[in-house]
């Protein structure tokens, strides 16, 4: 792999991962681009506790716009974009509307936003001090994740694993969490295939919760929480839906979404930076695995002729340890689509949205047999 670092017309830092060790990336960025100012902030609950970010820059946002105007695909000819180069197989930059930033203090001084004080304990917020980053998986804009070989696979596992040691680094970052959105049903506003990466300066509040969990069951058992999850899925392998040497996928036992499935290594690491080289070797193919079963669920039984088959919308999502008190989490992949069924999608509403307490519409048994029998 080489990895080539540049900066963009407005100083965002761009990097581009090849396979190719050859690879020559000099192609500067041509666009008249001014410099962004985020005005970012983290609001604290103080019902919850919880850390709510507040970035009404993003609503400029680029939204939906036609293929042959995507800020995702290479630029060729007088047609600019994110990616300098006419091509390429990775690529990581700094979100243009980020909802984190290095320099939000700096920004937010500048505008004159009113700062709370000590006296005012139900009002604490400071800058969304952080740092947002767009990854590309491929730059064919019609492919998915699903589509790419495993070695393409490989190489978008090296590039998260590459950002979570560096944005890990920062002393201003507590987490860093790498994601991907697929699907217009999700809320994707660019349909190019990509991925994020925030690193927040807070731990999120699914993470603390995961924490006060694992500590909780090592005072009461003596043992890890999520070693003894995955013994005990293994043990009772019902809703296993596939696994391999280094690797083990499950829904799990009180699912939220109807098609839910975990990835975990069978190695506890907190974070990806921890994986081996052969569990690095084998992830690539499991996951695309999964992702192309996601893909069979929904199709029809015959195809529709003259139309592409369609795509299962889902959300991706590693969880890693934070900086602090993250000693008993566990290092795993959460899949999951709130598609519930042909034509039918799973709406967070009245007691989702309004009291966070999940009804799952299929018995993660039977999303786990499903899942299973899509393997061809």
């Amino acid at each position: 792999m080489r990895k080539t670092t540049t900066k963009l017309a407005d100083g965002r830092e761009l990097i581009y991962f090849d396979r190719d060790e050859s690879a020559q990336r000099d192609v500067q960025d041509r666009r008249p681009l001014e410099p962004t100012a985020s005005l970012a902030e983290i609001r604290r609950d103080p019902v919850l506790g919880d850390w709510v970010t507040v970035a009404a820059h993003r609503q400029a946002r680029t939204y939906h716009p036609p293929a042959d105007e995507c800020p995702l695909c290479p630029s060729r000819g007088e047609r600019l974009s994110e990616i300098p180069a006419a091509d390429y197989d990775v690529v990581v930059f700094e979100n243009r509307f980020p909802s984190l930033a290095a320099d939000a203090a700096v920004h937010i001084e500048a505008a004159g936003h009113p700062r709370p004080t000590a006296e005012q304990p139900l009002r604490l917020s400071r800058p969304g001090v952080g740092r947002c980053e767009v990854v590309c998986f491929t730059a064919d804009h019609q492919a998915s994740f699903a589509d790419l070989d495993e070695a393409k696979a490989r190489l978008v596992l090296e590039a998260w694993t590459d950002r979570t040691a560096e944005l890990g680094a920062l002393p201003e970052v507590e987490q860093v969490f790498c994601f991907e959105n697929r699907g217009a049903e999700i809320g994707v506003t660019l349909a190019h295939p990509h991925g994020q990466i925030y690193a927040f300066p807070f731990t999120t509040p699914r993470t603390a919760r995961m924490v006060a969990q694992a500590a909780e069951h090592r005072a009461r058992t003596g043992r890890n929480l999520f070693e003894d999850l995955l013994a005990a899925e293994l043990a009772d392998p019902v809703r296993v839906v596939l696994s391999g040497e280094h690797w083990t996928a499950f829904v799990p036992f009180a699912a939220r979404w109807p098609y839910e499935v975990h990835l975990y290594p069978n190695r506890r690491v907190a974070a990806l930076t921890g994986l081996t080289e052969p569990e690095r070797a084998e992830f690539p193919g499991l996951y695309l695995e999964l992702l192309r079963r996601f893909d069979r669920l929904f199709r029809p039984a015959e195809p529709v002729p003259d139309q592409p088959a369609p795509r299962t919308p889902y959300i991706a999502a590693w969880h890693q340890a934070p900086r602090r008190n993250g000693a008993e989490l566990a290092l795993h992949l959460e899949l999951f689509t709130i598609r519930r069924t042909v034509g039918k999608l799973k709406f967070l509403a009245g007691v989702e949205s309004g009291m966070d307490a999940f009804v799952n519409d299929v018995s993660p048994e039977a999303a786990a047999q499903r899942l299973r029998e899509v393997a061809t």
